[in-house]
């Protein structure tokens, strides 16, 4: 078992109103969470870490691109519709949508790892 204490977390992330989740917030959580992965096992996490920081680093590259047109992901995402381009390879939305996915898995480990499981293949 080990202490996690994390600096950035997502549940004190402040949404804003009509605009949505702030970008820089979340990737601040997101990037807070890949020392996690390597203390779980570097070598059982290696391709999902690999994955996570792939797309926290494709949706911090459009944002960087303009922090204040993009300032929530719902407005990163919206631009990418608008612009044809949410479901090409690489976009930020379909980074957004694996960064999800991988979060929800990470979730339900941690759940199963919490409620008493130690066999890992098993939690996994």
């Amino acid at each position: 078992s080990f202490l996690l204490v994390l600096d950035t977390r997502f549940s004190d992330i402040e949404l804003r109103e009509e605009e949505g989740i702030p970008t820089e917030e979340f990737l601040e959580s997101c990037y807070a969470i890949v020392p996690v992965l390597d203390k779980l096992g570097p070598t059982v996490f290696a391709p999902v870490k690999m994955d996570f920081v792939g797309n926290i680093k494709k949706i911090n590259q459009k944002f960087i691109t303009n922090k204040e047109e993009f300032d929530t992901l719902q407005k990163i995402v919206l631009h990418e519709v608008n612009a044809g381009v949410a479901q090409v390879r690489n976009s930020a939305t379909e980074a957004l949508l694996w960064l999800k996915r991988g979060l929800k898995f990470l979730k339900g480990f941690l759940t199963e790892v919490k409620n008493g499981e130690k066999n890992i293949q098993t939690a996994l």
